[in-house]
């Protein structure tokens, strides 16, 4: 046990609010979380009925049934799962409700750059574009598309497009040309909203260049340049193309706004899978589904409460910017930070925390293990009384990472390594703030939530063994649809193929005896040798630990009518994969985890392929090694790092 949370913060905890308010209301005698856990899967209707009153969310007619159909979790179908029959609300409200001179976002970029806009303003801010994009001829169901950095202008451009009812989508604006075009492309959107340029480790890298170069695909009728980087950039050769202060100016908004009141599952977001095996999957994801999960991720696993300031270091492109920007309907002050994170140094994010008092910061796993290997220590260097929670996700976080985040950061503070994923627009496992955190765990499955381990025969494994994490009943967020899938087979093929009428989410876990989850890895590149099959977070947090190595990815090689396990490290300045490294890496592995950890190849490569989300991208590099196309290497940050592992001759013996 790492950290335990004081009576006091439990006491004042919104789960404890929650589970009091149920004991007075005579709806269940709640002991303790379990039971809360235990009881919100059994009575999942009366559970996401108390949710939603407890959360206040505004709807203009209230839902007549809470759920029908429940004993499907196939795609929505007749007869299939249907949430909040009867309800009629809109998300931009939701997260539009609270009004003042509080700030609502806070801004900053790598270069220190700061800007804020209050409750009041951004209503303002998005009443004037929602009048820009009536006069543009949007409506409901419409997809608008932004091809924009984390940055304010992002959020009003998705607020105003919810309030109407249209569909909003975004792109990171480092993704390739033929990445937004395998996106954007196929879902069609009216308006682009596009920013000039933006920043990334001091330089400053042109977005209209490549608009111009992808937006004749795309059939636009209009496009809006966010300036940035200029104040009047030139959009000279981009027909029908308007400055963004233009394009407002011509409509004249600005008053009061209205909310196109909309079904519970009316589409809201356009997702994208990373798209390494194919072209991307578009995931259509509903308003009231996304609201009411972010919702409780936020108020219940989080505990966020109005006036809380959060941030989480994403881009536009990454399911946890959606998430984020959710957490503006408790009230909350949402952070966004655009640019490098270790950009101009190690200390700019923490700089940030401590002048802007946030009290939930989030990142990725890969972040806290890189900023230990930069030899950072947050605490000795600033004030971080303000910090409560620390949120992880992208990959499992590594025991050792928990040692240095309570070591190095702040003892009290709640540290959740959470997973979901695009799928789903939230989490199958969280943090929760009145538990203590082990060492190595994810602490809860989310409530609501009927998460399971299953064996490859769809037999339901106990705790402390390893299988597919599946969940066995149906949740609120789940895709409403696949774009352009008219018959739902790519729907079904995605989640349902493996397990009749059981999500299969594609992550090798294993439940503890203290009801948390260990993650081991994509369970889609799980290693198999020997017929044994191997999470390879399990290797990869043992090669983390040496300082020599900048990173590392594993595979499985097919061999010799068997499996091999191949790890690819890459090395810091200055240091060289010797044998005596090697030998240092397979004792240290085969000590810590198993004899069947241990690769039989480690080579040294210069760079490893992410997708531009940053997760390392295991399956194209596997598919590269057996000779396999990879579909959408545009999907990359770095695609040309492909060719690193192209007809290796250290793979041919």
């Amino acid at each position: 046990m790492m950290y335990t949370p004081d009576p006091q913060r439990v006491a004042a905890a919104n789960l404890t609010a929650f589970m009091e308010r149920l004991q007075r209301s005579g709806v269940e005698n709640m002991v303790d979380y379990k039971h809360l856990y235990d009881w919100s899967i059994e009575h999942p209707a009366v559970f996401w009925k108390e949710f939603w009153d407890f959360s206040g969310i505004v709807a203009s007619v209230q839902p007549q049934t809470v759920l029908h159909g429940g004993e499907y979790l196939r795609p929505p179908q007749p007869g299939g799962p249907l949430w909040f029959e009867g309800a009629r609300l809109n998300f931009a409200e939701n997260l539009l409700r609270h009004r003042g001179d509080g700030e609502a976002i806070v801004f900053w970029n790598e270069e220190g750059r700061r800007q804020a806009l209050t409750f009041t303003e951004l209503y303002r801010e998005v009443a004037i574009l929602q009048a820009a994009l009536i006069s543009q001829g949007v409506r409901q169901g419409d997809r608008v598309a932004g091809f924009m950095p984390n940055m304010p202008q992002t959020i009003i451009c998705m607020l105003a497009t919810a309030s109407l009812g249209a569909i909003w989508s975004s792109c990171s604006p480092d993704f390739g040309e033929k990445g937004v075009i395998d996106r954007f492309g196929q879902i069609e959107p009216r308006v682009l909203f596009t920013a000039d340029a933006y920043l990334f480790k001091g330089r400053r890298f042109d977005c209209l260049q490549r608009v111009r170069n992808f937006a004749s695909e795309l059939n636009l009728e209009r496009i809006v340049v966010v300036p940035y980087m200029e104040e009047r950039p030139d959009i000279s050769g981009m027909p029908g193309t308007l400055l963004y202060t233009d394009f407002v100016a011509e409509a004249g908004g600005g008053g009061e706004m209205s909310f196109a009141q909309l079904p519970f599952d009316h589409p809201l977001y356009i997702m994208y899978s990373s798209g390494t095996t194919g072209l991307p999957k578009c995931m259509v994801h509903g308003a009231g589904g996304t609201l009411i999960q972010h919702l409780k991720e936020h108020m219940l696993h989080t505990d966020v409460k109005a006036g809380d300031r959060v941030f989480y270091f994403t881009t536009c492109g990454w399911m946890m910017w959606n998430w984020l920007v959710s957490a503006l309907a408790v009230g909350a002050t949402v952070v966004l930070f655009d640019g490098n994170p270790f950009a101009p140094d190690a200390a700019h994010l923490w700089r940030m925390a401590e002048q802007e008092r946030i009290n939930v910061f989030g990142t990725s796993a890969k972040y806290i293990a890189l900023l230990e290997k930069e030899g950072y220590k947050p605490g000795e260097q600033h004030d971080l009384s303000a910090l409560r929670a620390i949120l992880s996700t992208g990959s499992p976080l590594a025991p050792e990472s928990f040692d240095y985040v309570y070591r190095d950061i702040k003892q009290e503070l709640c540290l959740a390594s959470i997973s979901g994923g695009t799928d789903i627009i939230s989490c199958f496992a969280l943090g929760n703030p009145v538990a203590p955190v082990y060492r190595g765990e994810l602490q809860t499955r989310g409530l609501g939530m009927k998460v399971e381990v299953f064996d490859s025969d769809g037999n339901s494994l106990p705790a402390g063994e390893q299988g597919e994490l599946v969940c066995t009943a149906p949740f609120p967020s789940m895709p409403v649809s696949f774009w352009n899938d008219p018959d739902r087979s790519k729907y079904h093929v995605a989640y349902f193929a493996e397990y009749d009428n059981v999500w299969r989410h594609g992550d090798w876990v294993e439940l503890t005896e203290t009801g948390g989850m260990v993650i081991h890895g994509r369970s889609d590149a799980t290693l198999n040798p020997g017929g044994v099959r191997i999470g390879t977070a399990e290797i990869y947090r043992q090669v983390e630990g040496f300082p020599e190595i900048m990173e590392a990815l594993v595979i499985g090689q097919d061999w010799d009518n068997d499996v091999r396990i191949v790890l690819f490290v890459r090395m810091q300045p200055g240091q060289q994969l010797s044998d005596e490294l090697q030998d240092r890496i397979c004792k240290t592995i085969r000590a810590n985890a198993s004899p069947y950890h241990v690769p039989k190849k480690i080579i040294e490569v210069a760079d490893i392929p992410r997708t531009i989300s940053g997760k390392i991208t295991e399956l194209a590099v596997r598919n590269i090694v057996h000779g396999r196309p990879v579909k959408n290497a545009d999907a990359l940050a770095n695609p040309e790092a492909l060719e690193l592992y192209r007809d290796l001759e250290e793979l041919k013996s």
